[in-house]
């Protein structure tokens, strides 16, 4: 609680300085868009937002998505692999946070608990800008946005002139040929249709990490990326948008698997992700029907990967694969100038196969066995949603509600077939108060929700060092975030903070059945039979030193406490944040960051237990990076000094050290 009082009286300390600014307040303030199509100006919005944009992207040079995030307040990233990166909001993470993707959900019936790699899926040189929405977002996107929600936002086609083709080239190169990458793409425009497209080729070589790590093998991997996006003017009113996405990444290796657990083999082959979409958009100047969204799409999910310990004679492998269609409808009314409202259904149906083939070299004998999931298993994901959004003078308020309905069917060959059909009801509610012309107060109380997906059901046989039996009495886990906060904006301050405390229950937890054998194995189900609660606060400020000259820090700090078993949860992150002073000028750009966490030694067992964090817990760590940028003409390049001082370290519960001290550098050219 006293790093809540520090936090707390850090507003008064920050609004007395900025009163003696006498600043003017910034009248053009930013728009977000917070509950499906609705916008707010971010200081009137009582909900948690950070965002980042393709410019600020650029600038840093990530190298992937989760690398994009690294910075953003409130967002920890753990990478298990090279090839992965997880994003913790609000102390959640894995299939307890949701990732949207122009609006659609990627999120699917095998998502699983804890930290995934599939964020690092969304090719960069797509994305226009990433929003993530913390501690809600259950009622606006559905299932899994527990934490909240990433939502990547791809480009649209940015022709400055008609009937021209317009192309550019970006090539990208990391030190220690750590990365390769290059990017071509093309766009078009007339006045009644426009194209945008590109394809992203990147090798990856091994990461090389701080200190004394040096080169850590295998950790590299390819990947190829390809994209398309066209929009058709049907007249003044409406627009048709057609958008394919599609990644291939191969041999992604799990790192810490072959290096602390016996491996001779264990990576992805291949890690598949295809998303097409076909998105129609109304707009009018009608009270009950100002816009009209639908949104056609079609995924498919591609898992493969290649398993064998050290002298084993057994190879397996196995493959997994998710055909997702999906729905999503949405009329957005304006009965007055004081009110917005948003209400639709969402649709989504999964179908699952799954194998498994182990080879032995001994026997010369190949078997077909059951894959991780019941195949053929079917998923079908519906929710009627309806949101408000109210103006009144100093008051904004957000209020809205979801009814979630699942149907999901399992087959299998001992048991039969199984249909289970679990629902939920959430909401939220916010509201923001105008105090004066510069501060803000807000507040909000929202529910959120994960429903039982196939992961959780249906594990048949032996994982790890037990026997998982199905379960088909699950129901969803549930949420309840209660935060507080206040902005304080003007022409060269932007402060905010937020307190929250979000209680967990229903949560999804392996139960030893006692007394019963199988193969010599002990047997565990999952029950509904966890209760936890994470407190924590945020802390952004923004300060403009000059005209150029700009300082900006955050900071986040999370407690864990599984009350069941009366420890600390999983995974929980450390105090975390970033300093950056950054100096832009028209062409040129100049960042210097500071990057950091706390040492995080209050562990769950199952944390003492993780090969990737151990008893003593991950240690704190400083470092410190520089960007700079420059563009003439149909020139840009971008260059970044990573790891100065060439720290060791990794963020707490990855599988990776980060990488050490390298030179990152990219070159652009528009034709």
């Amino acid at each position: 609680m006293k790093k809540y009082y520090f936090l707390l009286s850090l507003i008064f300390s920050i609004n007395v300085s900025a009163q003696k600014e006498d600043s003017s307040f910034i009248n053009l303030d930013s728009a977000i868009v917070t509950s499906r199509s609705i916008k707010i100006l971010n200081t009137k919005n009582p909900l948690v937002i950070s965002s980042i944009t393709n410019h600020q992207i650029i600038e840093k040079g990530a190298r992937t998505a989760p690398e994009a995030l690294m910075g953003v307040s409130g967002v920890f990233i753990q990478k298990t692999n090279h090839g992965g990166g997880s994003a913790f909001i609000r102390g959640l993470t894995g299939n307890q946070t949701l990732i949207v993707l122009d609006g659609i959900r990627l999120n699917n019936a095998i998502y699983r608990y804890g930290p995934n790699q599939y964020l690092n899926t969304i090719d960069m040189f797509t994305v226009d800008k990433i929003d993530v929405l913390k501690g809600f977002g259950a009622v606006e996107y559905g299932s899994d946005a527990m934490g909240g929600v990433i939502h990547v936002k791809t480009k649209e086609n940015a022709s400055k002139e008609l009937n021209k083709i317009s192309l550019n080239n970006t090539s990208k190169f990391i030190s220690n040929d750590m990365e390769k990458t290059n990017r071509t793409a093309i766009q078009y425009a007339t006045n009644k249709w426009d194209f945008l497209g590109g394809i992203s080729l990147k090798k990856y070589g091994d990461l090389v990490g701080g200190g004394n790590i040096g080169k850590q093998t295998p950790t590299g991997y390819n990947e190829i990326n390809y994209d398309l996006k066209t929009k058709i003017k049907i007249n003044n009113q409406s627009e048709l948008i057609y958008s394919s996405q599609n990644t291939i990444q191969k041999n992604v290796p799990i790192y810490h698997k072959i290096a602390l657990e016996n491996y001779k083999t264990n990576h992805i082959d291949y890690q598949v992700r295809y998303l097409n979409y076909l998105k129609y958009k109304y707009i009018s100047n009608k009270k009950w029907v100002s816009e009209i969204i639908i949104n056609v799409s079609t995924q498919r999910s591609i898992e493969q990967r290649s398993i064998q310990k050290n002298n084993s004679s057994i190879f397996r492998n196995e493959a997994d694969t998710v055909k997702n269609i999906g729905l999503t409808a949405e009329i957005v009314s304006k009965p007055n100038k004081n009110w917005t409202m948003n209400s639709g259904f969402d649709y989504y149906k999964d179908q699952i196969f799954s194998e498994a083939i182990e080879t032995s070299s001994e026997l010369n004998t190949q078997v077909f066995k059951r894959g991780l999931y019941p195949n053929g298993s079917i998923y079908k994901n519906s929710s009627l949603f309806n949101i408000h959004n109210l103006n009144f003078n100093k008051f904004n308020i957000v209020a809205g509600l979801r009814y979630n309905f699942l149907h999901i069917q399992m087959n299998e060959l001992t048991l039969g077939e199984i249909a289970i059909k679990p629902s939920a009801l959430v909401s939220n509610y916010g509201i923001n108060y105008q105090v004066n012309q510069h501060s803000f107060l807000f507040g909000s109380i929202t529910t959120g929700y994960r429903a039982p997906n196939i992961d959780d059901l249906g594990s048949l046989g032996i994982v790890d060092f037990r026997y998982e039996i199905p379960s088909y009495d699950l129901r969803p886990e549930k949420s309840l975030n209660t935060e507080i906060g206040y902005k304080y904006r003007s022409n060269k301050i932007d402060f905010s903070i937020a307190v929250f405390k979000m209680k967990l229950k229903d949560i999804i937890a392996r139960l030893l059945v006692d007394g019963k054998v199988i193969n010599g194995y002990n047997v565990y189900n999952k029950k509904n039979i966890e209760s936890s609660y994470i407190n924590g606060a945020e802390v952004n400020y923004t300060y403009l030193l000059s005209k150029f000259l700009t300082w900006y820090t955050n900071a986040t700090y999370t407690y864990g406490q599984n009350v069941t078993k009366n420890e600390p949860m999983r995974r929980i992150p450390p105090l975390f944040g970033q300093n950056q002073i950054s100096f832009v000028k028209k062409n040129k750009s100049l960042a210097i960051t500071h990057q950091y966490a706390g040492k995080q030694d209050r562990l769950a067992q199952g944390d003492k237990d993780d090969n990737r964090i151990g008893k003593s817990g991950t240690p704190g760590w400083n470092i410190f990076n520089i960007d700079a940028g420059w563009q003439v003409k149909n020139i840009s390049l971008n260059t970044s000094l990573i790891n100065i001082s060439n720290i060791q370290y990794k963020t707490h519960g990855s599988g990776v050290y980060a990488m050490g001290r390298a030179v990152n550098f990219s070159f652009k050219i528009e034709f």
